[in-house]
C-alpha cells in the first residue's frame, strides 16, 4: 500500500524535475539571443565604445573641458541606454530603423567631439 502511494509522487517529482532542467534550458537559450554581439547592436556599440575613447582623449589633450566630456559621456549613455530599450523588445534586437536612429544620434555627438 505504501508503494502504491509513494509512486505516484516520485513520479510527480521527476515530471517537476524534467520541466525545471528544461525551463532552464530555455532561459539560456533566451539569454543567448540577448547577444549584444548581434551586428546592428555590435555596430551601434562599438561606435559608442569609439567615441567614449575619442571623449577621453580629447579631454586629457585639453582639447574639450571637463564639463564638456561629462555632458557629452552623457549623451553616450543616453543612446546606450535607449539602444538596450530597443534591444529588450524586440528579443535581444534591433532594427534596421533603430540601428539608424541610433547612428543619427551618435553623429549628432561625433560632431561635438574636438570642437
Amino acid at each position: 500500500m505504501k508503494i502504491a502511494r509513494i509512486l505516484p509522487l516520485a513520479a510527480a517529482a521527476l515530471l517537476l524535475a524534467g520541466s525545471t532542467v528544461a525551463l532552464a534550458a530555455d532561459g539560456k537559450k533566451d539569454h543567448k539571443q540577448w547577444n549584444k554581439e548581434h551586428p546592428r547592436r555590435h555596430q551601434v556599440n562599438s561606435r559608442l565604445n569609439n567615441q567614449n575613447r575619442r571623449i577621453n582623449k580629447e579631454e586629457k589633450e585639453g582639447e574639450i573641458s571637463k564639463q564638456q566630456a561629462a555632458s557629452l559621456h552623457k549623451e553616450d549613455r543616453q543612446i546606450r541606454q535607449e539602444e538596450r530599450g530597443m534591444a529588450s523588445q524586440n528579443g535581444g534586437h534591433i532594427t534596421k530603423q533603430e540601428q539608424r536612429t541610433l547612428n543619427q544620434q551618435e553623429n549628432q555627438t561625433s560632431k561635438q567631439i574636438g570642437q
